[in-house]
């Protein structure tokens, strides 16, 4: 189903027919680095290209070193990394390091903008687990289209478990990453930008993986890992095999679970990942699906994607696979958070375009962190259509969800997480290391058109006292906290 239900412009190019599913799977490649003084230097360039996703339409596209998405940036725990920046674009871009723990004027938001001609060298220590993590542009009201464009890659992070636990470790081959994006196209090839009144963002038409549409992965191992990202700007996703098969969710957006889980589906809403292990067989093939997602009380669930199922990845095992080792029946342990260990709590209420009745300022600090402490957040959606809640800088935990505890697919480290209409999302986390007056970290919806409205608020790591800035809008500008 590819009707997202909203007008009929005839400048919109429909899909007649389903893809074929023979185009060879793109894998961005591996970015080139190299130690400079004991640092793991990487660059990248956004710049200006073209790509035929359909057939016998040109797509003018953004992308970074290449015409559209960008290499895989890949760093192991430990290592000191820095990224040179150039923005080749005709536009001031950023580049976010979502889900990344590192210094806040090295986060990349808006207040770390590139200018057209520009560099930019963020430098930090990695210091969390492994995780697929992803990079995106966050320049303030412009971050939609940017991403849409095609600015976006993954940056994996290793430590010493990476290679273990009889996970899939060869990029590209039985570790593969899954850039999932739904797009809309003008009859001239263009990217169409315009939402067409969806209260959620843009919903389209063509499903993208790695930017292709209806790719195929040869399949030479008996198991395999699949990275995926859900890098749309609205759409959430709930990803499953045609065939109904079992999988193992092994990791979430801040690293691996406790053990894996043994599910049949995992639902990710926008700037979410999940790392699935799959076994095929040899011989056989299974189609990678989006089925329609439960996105909750939602009033219209048609009109936000939820009635919508797309073909997104064939898998193609070859005659002869070669032999996997045994995924582990667990992992590890991980310390969890209970209510007592908060040191402040905090309500958050999304409705609307704002954070508990404002919209974003750029010169307005609404919450004040203390460093060194443990926070406990309620966050409840009080509209009736989609949100999620994306925090910088830290990975949190699921406490529960209206009491209950959630399941396994919520039980590792979240940055992003979706909210399902007027239920209330307790989350735990630990702002630690990095103290900054000056540069503030974003907490918002990572439905971009939302995030570029105004649903995002600003908070800064400080040793002063945990506070938050609840008063009137200074006029003059300014810190206020």
């Amino acid at each position: 189903m590819f009707d997202s239900g909203f007008g009929q412009d005839t400048s919109v190019f429909t899909p007649t027919k389903p893809p074929a599913f023979e185009t060879p799977l793109p894998i961005p490649p591996l970015a080139e680095s190299e130690v400079v003084d004991g640092v793991r230097v990487f660059s990248l360039t956004a710049q200006e290209g073209q790509m035929q996703f359909l057939e016998g339409m040109t797509t003018p596209t953004w992308g970074f070193d290449g015409d559209y998405l960008g290499p895989t940036l890949r760093a192991q725990r430990g290592e000191k990394v820095a990224v040179e920046v150039t923005n080749a674009l005709p536009e001031t871009t950023t580049v976010h390091w979502h889900g990344m723990h590192l210094p806040a004027a090295m986060d990349g938001g808006p207040h770390q903008p590139i200018e057209s001609g520009g560099r930019w060298r963020p430098e930090w220590r990695v210091d969390q687990p492994a995780a697929t993590l992803w990079y995106h542009p966050h320049p303030h009201g412009e971050t939609e289209e940017h991403v849409l464009r095609g600015l976006s890659g993954m940056f994996i992070l290793d430590d010493e478990h990476s290679q273990s636990f009889g996970l899939p470790t060869e990029y590209g081959v039985d570790d593969v990453p899954l850039i999932v994006q739904d797009k809309k196209f003008r009859s001239d090839g263009e990217f169409q930008f315009d939402s067409q009144g969806n209260e959620v963002g843009l919903l389209g038409n063509v499903l993208l993986t790695n930017g292709a549409w209806g790719a195929v992965l040869d399949v030479s191992t008996e198991l395999v890992r699949l990275r995926i990202l859900n890098g749309s700007s609205a759409r959430t996703y709930d990803f499953a095999f045609d065939d109904q098969r079992d999988f193992s969710l092994v990791a979430t957006d801040g690293g691996l679970l406790e053990a894996p889980h043994i599910t049949d589906h995992v639902r990710l809403s926008p700037g979410e990942r999940a790392e699935i292990v799959v076994a095929i067989a040899p011989g056989t093939e299974t189609m990678l699906r989006s089925l329609p997602p439960d996105l909750g009380d939602v009033a219209v669930p048609g009109a936000y994607g939820g009635l919508d199922e797309f073909d997104v990845l064939l898998l193609r095992a070859a005659d002869q696979l070669r032999a996997s080792p045994p995924l582990a029946e667990r992992f590890g342990d991980i310390s969890r958070f209970t209510a007592v260990d908060a040191d402040n709590a905090r309500i958050f209420d999304v409705q609307n375009r704002e954070i508990n009745g404002r919209r974003m300022d750029m010169n307005r600090i609404d919450e004040v962190m203390q460093v060194d402490s443990t926070e406990l957040w309620e966050v409840t959606n009080r509209d009736l259509f989609p949100h999620n809640w994306h925090v910088h800088d830290v990975q949190f935990q699921v406490l529960d969800i209206d009491g209950e505890t959630p399941g396994p697919e919520l039980s590792g480290w979240k940055d992003t997480i979706y909210l399902e209409p007027r239920r209330v999302y307790r989350i735990m986390m630990r702002f630690e290391d990095y103290v900054d007056d000056e540069n503030p970290y974003m907490i918002h919806c990572h439905l971009l058109l939302h995030e570029d409205e105004g649903l995002m608020s600003q908070f800064v790591v400080s040793r002063d006292e945990a506070s938050r800035n609840a008063g009137p809008v200074d006029p003059n500008g300014g810190h206020g906290h």
